[in-house]
C-alpha cells in the first residue's frame, strides 16, 4: 500500500514538475526542456507498473501499447541533452544530434507492428514476418545493452564543460541516479537472457527507485533554487497557491537602471568583447558569464532597455552590420558575409531581423547611403 502510494505521488509529482518547468518564464530554458521531458519519461515508466499492479493492462488490453513501446531509450537522451546544454561544449549547438533518437523509433515501430497482430487482432503476422520479429527484438534488447551505457558515458564526459561548480555538483548526482537506475535496469535484462529469473521484484525496486529520484530532483531542482533563484515564487508554486508576482526575481525596493553593475558587465561584454558574434550565443551563455539566473538577466534586460534579451543581442548584431555596410574596408564582402559575421546563423534570419529593425533590406540600407 504505501509502495503503491509512493508510486502515485512520484508520477503526479513527475508530470507536473515537467509541466512547471516547461510553463514558468524563470524555469524555461533549453536545457531545463530535456530536464522537463525526462520527468515525463520517467513518469510514463512508473505508469506501466501502476497500471500493471492495478490489472488495467488485463482489462483494457489496448494500453499494452504504452508498455510495449520501450519509451526507457528516450531518458538517457533526455538527461545527456540536458548536460550538454547546460555546458558550453561544441556539440550544444549541434543539429546533428538526431540519430539518438533512432534507437527508440527502431521499438516503437517494432513494438505497433506487433501490438496489431497480438494486442487488436487486427491481423494476423506471417510466420516469416513473425520470425524476423524475434530476431529484431533480440537486437533491441542488445542494442539497449550498448545504448544505455554509451549515451550516459557521453554525458558524464559532458559535465566537465559545465562552469559553474553549484550547477556541476547536483547535475553530477542527477547523472549518477539516473545511471544507476539504468544500469540496474540492463542487469536485470542481461541476467534474464542467460538464467530464468523472475525479475519482476527487481522492477519494482528499480521504479522505487526512480521514484525517490523524482522526490530529489523536485528538492533540490526547485526547493533548492537551482533551476531558478525566486524564492517566492518558487515557494508559492510548491504550495499550490496562485499568486501574481510582478516582477518576481527582483525585490521590490530595487529598481533595476542602466548603472546596474550586472547590466554594466553586459554593456561590456557586447560593446568591448563582442560577444554577439558568437551565433550560438543565448541567455544561459551570457547569464552563467554574469553570474546571475536567465530569468534575472531577462528581466535586467527588460527594465532597463525595455525590450527582451533577443532583441537586444540581435540590435547589436543589426549594428554591426550597418558599420560594415558603411565601411569601405568591407565593400568586397558579400551581404551574407557580414551576417554571419555578426552573428546571425542564416541569410534568412539576417534579412528578416535587419528589416525589423532598420525597416530595410541590407541592400536597400547600403544603397540608401551612396
Amino acid at each position: 500500500m504505501i509502495y503503491q502510494t509512493l508510486l502515485h505521488i512520484a508520477i503526479f509529482q513527475g508530470v507536473v514538475l515537467g509541466i512547471i518547468i516547461l510553463k514558468s518564464k524563470l524555469f524555461n530554458t533549453k536545457a531545463n526542456r530535456y530536464l522537463a521531458y525526462l520527468m515525463f519519461v520517467l513518469s510514463l515508466l512508473l505508469l506501466n507498473l501502476a497500471l500493471e499492479l492495478w490489472g488495467a493492462f488485463q482489462q483494457y488490453p489496448i494500453l499494452r501499447f504504452i508498455d510495449d513501446v520501450e519509451t526507457a531509450f528516450l531518458a538517457p537522451v533526455f538527461l545527456s541533452l540536458f548536460i550538454l546544454k547546460k555546458g558550453n561544449h561544441p556539440l550544444r549547438n549541434s543539429r546533428n544530434l538526431g540519430w539518438l533518437f533512432l534507437p527508440f523509433g527502431f521499438s516503437a515501430g517494432i513494438s505497433i507492428l506487433e501490438g496489431f497482430d497480438t494486442i487488436t487482432n487486427q491481423y494476423t503476422l506471417p510466420n516469416a514476418i513473425q520470425a524476423v520479429l524475434e530476431i529484431l527484438n533480440k537486437i533491441e534488447v542488445f542494442l539497449a545493452v550498448l545504448f544505455f551505457p554509451g549515451v550516459l558515458i557521453a554525458a558524464y564526459r559532458f559535465l566537465k564543460y559545465i562552469n559553474q561548480e553549484k550547477d556541476k555538483s547536483w547535475i553530477t548526482v542527477l547523472w549518477l541516479l539516473v545511471s544507476l537506475i539504468f544500469f540496474s535496469w540492463i542487469g536485470a535484462i542481461v541476467v534474464r537472457l542467460f538464467i530464468v529469473y523472475d525479475v519482476s521484484m527487481t522492477m519494482k525496486i528499480i521504479a522505487l527507485a526512480a521514484t525517490l529520484f523524482i522526490h530529489w530532483t523536485t528538492y533540490v531542482g526547485i526547493y533548492k533554487f537551482r533551476l531558478s533563484d525566486n524564492r517566492e515564487e518558487i515557494s508559492a508554486v510548491l504550495d499550490g497557491l496562485s499568486v501574481k508576482i510582478s516582477n518576481p526575481s527582483i525585490p521590490e525596493k530595487e529598481k533595476l537602471k542602466a548603472d546596474n553593475a550586472h547590466f554594466k558587465k553586459l554593456e561590456v561584454l557586447f560593446k568591448e568583447n563582442k560577444i554577439y558574434t558568437d551565433s550560438g550565443l543565448n541567455r544561459e551563455q551570457v547569464a552563467r558569464e554574469l553570474g546571475i539566473s536567465p530569468g534575472y538577466l531577462s528581466q535586467l534586460v527588460n527594465q532597463v532597455t525595455g525590450s527582451n534579451f533577443s532583441n537586444y543581442l540581435n540590435r547589436y548584431r543589426v549594428e554591426a552590420v550597418k558599420q560594415m555596410l558603411l565601411n569601405s574596408e568591407f565593400q568586397n564582402y558579400s551581404l551574407l558575409a557580414m551576417g554571419l559575421e555578426s552573428g546571425f546563423t542564416s541569410k534568412t534570419t539576417f534579412f528578416k531581423v535587419f528589416k525589423k529593425f532598420t525597416g530595410m533590406t541590407p541592400s536597400q540600407y547600403q544603397k540608401s547611403f551612396k
